[in-house]
């Protein structure tokens, strides 16, 4: 399991306001040292807390039928801690400029998550499972919307990507916008199944000779895909959509990339079995214009000057905070 994004993905998830993620810290000074994961300012996080945090994201390894090693857990455990701090860091800085969350604020993003379950039923499972309550969830959205509200304040609203810079960055880096050659094309196959004998393979050898020669007699070839074809694109009429090179197999790629717009292929042998491809359209390799890419280039450009920024502004936060880990 690669955990290299990981610790980024942790440090920024604050102003994504990653719900179901963290707990709250609580002002605990008199709890016993054995009890703490850290102390900021006064304000304790608990192991109960880290344990709690540090399941949640297990629980997302195992759900993706992925392990973690010894290394790789002890690398998330301090990545999780160090993000539990930053954004105790940013929510009591959040309070120290006097940000307030309206309590309707709240309620309104609540109601959006709720909206991503089925019922409200799966709603309170999955709370249960992540061991929750409604009110912790609601106590994390507001800290969330503060840390957002800060991060806007103090760094995004600050920050400006001219024409210049962004037209700059185009001109210096016009590899980045230049697309490969691709094609739109759809197919029909009768499918070969690994280790087939010759007479199957006899067998769907005949099955789309047969289609080939209603295709040569002028049949709609999106219609014989959908009658005949074994593959997932038959519900479409075999449209494969556009591809690049590297995407498909490669006897099947060979075939498409030398031919031209609205030619039907012989047939061909894959690993897969026998097709019949229809190449729609093709569009050569080029390179995108400035004004295409202009907008989406002015808002990567503002967000990683954002992360940069924040990054900067957080560590000046963890400098003059009293942090300890236990």
């Amino acid at each position: 399991m690669n955990f290299a994004n990981n610790k980024r993905r942790l440090r920024f998830a604050a102003f994504f306001i990653c719900i179901f993620i963290s707990i709250p810290a609580i002002a605990q000074e008199n709890k016993p040292a054995d009890s703490k994961a850290a102390e900021i300012n006064g304000v304790v996080i608990t192991k109960e807390q880290f344990d709690k945090e540090l399941n949640i994201h297990m629980d997302r390894v195992a759900s993706q039928g992925q392990q973690v090693s010894d290394d790789q857990l002890a690398a998330l455990k301090n990545d999780i801690l160090d993000g539990l701090i930053e954004r105790e860091v940013l929510y009591q800085q959040s309070q120290k400029v006097g940000i307030k969350i309206q309590d309707q604020t709240v309620d309104e993003q609540l109601a959006a998550i709720k909206k991503r379950f089925p019922s409200e039923t799966e709603f309170k499972n999955a709370l249960g499972k992540m061991n929750l309550t409604e009110d912790e969830v609601k106590l994390q959205i507001l800290r969330g919307l503060a840390i957002r509200e800060l991060i806007e304040q103090q760094i995004t609203s600050k920050i400006v990507i001219t024409d210049a810079e962004t037209k700059a960055y185009y001109d210096g880096n016009t590899q980045m916008f230049k697309q490969p050659e691709q094609v739109r094309a759809s197919h029909i196959l009768i499918k070969v199944e690994a280790g087939a004998d010759d007479a199957q393979k006899a067998e769907a050898r005949k099955k789309i000779e047969t289609i080939q020669q209603k295709v040569k007699a002028g049949g709609d070839f999106a219609e014989l895909a959908k009658e005949y074809s074994e593959g997932p694109s038959n519900t479409r009429g075999g449209d494969l959509g556009f591809f690049r090179r590297g995407q498909m197999v490669k006897p099947f790629e060979d075939a498409a990339f030398t031919m031209k717009a609205n030619e039907v292929s012989d047939i061909v042998e894959t690993r897969f079995g026998y097709h019949i491809i229809k190449v729609y359209e093709i569009n050569p390799e080029q390179t995108l214009a400035y004004a295409d890419v202009k907008d989406q280039l002015n808002q990567r450009m503002k967000q990683e000057k954002v992360e940069k920024d924040a990054t900067q502004y957080i560590s000046q936060l963890k400098k003059d905070a009293k942090i300890e880990k236990y």
